[in-house]
């Protein structure tokens, strides 16, 4: 089948939630294959309100219109990005040097200092008071988010035949991060052998991708070859990431994707998108579940904990210098 033919599947998350025996089984099946082919999957039935991806759209397109001083005021010193604001051309991909042509917000969990899984490095979210909704939205979308990836991490339990919580409590209080991103439009900022996202592997378990403003999300396929993935209102894109990579033995590999600039002809719009990155808790050992090792698959990589992975590939991408 040619690329231009083929399409991410999608499922509808309620069959999984509240299906029958039958809607259950297919919704875990395509699920899993899915990720397996692509390592992408459009989710729709997933129980986020269309409203308040709405409100917190306009909450972010707000703060992202404000002056450049004013944002920068909300930069973390030594925060390597994991909360508050980080400016245009900070990040870059793995093994490149030119910036993306983004900037981003990162909101991330809170954890009293008291919990098992707080980490000090992390710090406390930060808020711009300059647009009093965006607190509140923004932690909502986040914890609806949060439900709907362990129900997603449940089905793909099921998936490997192990039990259910296997994933899911991987990624339970865990460091997971909204990224709400603002693509300017080209004219305006351009780097030089820049693109808006250079293409790279996702850190985490999974990222699920709410529908974004503008075309431009691109996955590579396992033929080598780039497929537009669209984000259509009303549906969530699922992908898989190098945590959830190195926990299945690559049996789920983590599947490379970019944000392309606007090609000639097209018009060079702004692009607002809003990722949650599913991350396990810092202390969380991640090694291969053992039934993973097989003759396809016949060396495990080296156990490793999630936060020392994480920090590894923060240095590898620029947000720790």
């Amino acid at each position: 089948m040619s690329t231009s033919a083929r399409r991410v599947p999608l499922v509808h998350l309620a069959h999984y939630r509240s299906g029958t025996p039958q809607e259950r089984a297919r919704f875990v099946q395509v699920f899993g294959d899915a990720l397996k082919e692509f390592g992408f999957v459009s989710v729709e039935g997933h129980g986020i309100e269309d409203g308040l991806i709405r409100r917190t759209y306009a909450d972010v397109e707000r703060f992202f219109q404000l002056p450049e001083a004013v944002k920068q005021c909300y930069a973390v010193p030594g925060g390597a990005g994991q909360r508050g604001y980080t400016g245009y051309g900070q990040e870059h991909a793995k093994n490149r040097t030119v910036g993306d042509l983004k900037e981003f917000w990162h909101v991330g969990r809170e954890l009293s200092p008291t919990h098992p899984h707080f980490s000090p490095q992390y710090g406390p979210n930060v808020w711009p008071a300059e647009v009093p909704s965006f607190q509140e939205n923004t932690r909502m979308l986040f914890q609806a988010l949060d439900g709907a990836a362990a129900v997603m991490l449940q089905a793909l339990a099921e998936y490997f035949g192990v039990e259910r919580n296997t994933f899911s409590a991987m990624a339970q209080d865990g460091n997971s991060i909204l990224r709400l991103i603002h693509y300017p439009p080209l004219r305006e900022r351009f780097i030089p052998g820049g693109v808006r996202a250079a293409e790279h592997e996702d850190i985490n378990l999974i990222t699920l991708l709410c529908e974004g403003t503008a075309s431009g999300l691109e996955l590579l396929t396992r033929d080598g070859e780039w497929l537009p993935v669209d984000t259509l209102r009303g549906q969530i894109v699922v992908d898989s990431g190098d945590m959830l990579s190195r926990v299945t033995n690559n049996v789920i590999p983590a599947t490379t994707h970019r944000v392309v600039n606007p090609k000639s002809g097209e018009q060079d719009t702004t692009r607002y998108s809003m990722p949650f990155f599913v991350h396990p808790y810092p202390q969380c050992v991640l090694q291969p579940l053992p039934h993973t090792t097989t003759a396809e698959h016949p060396v495990p990589p080296p156990p490793i904990t999630a936060d020392a992975f994480l920090q590894q590939r923060l240095r590898e991408i620029g947000l720790i210098k």
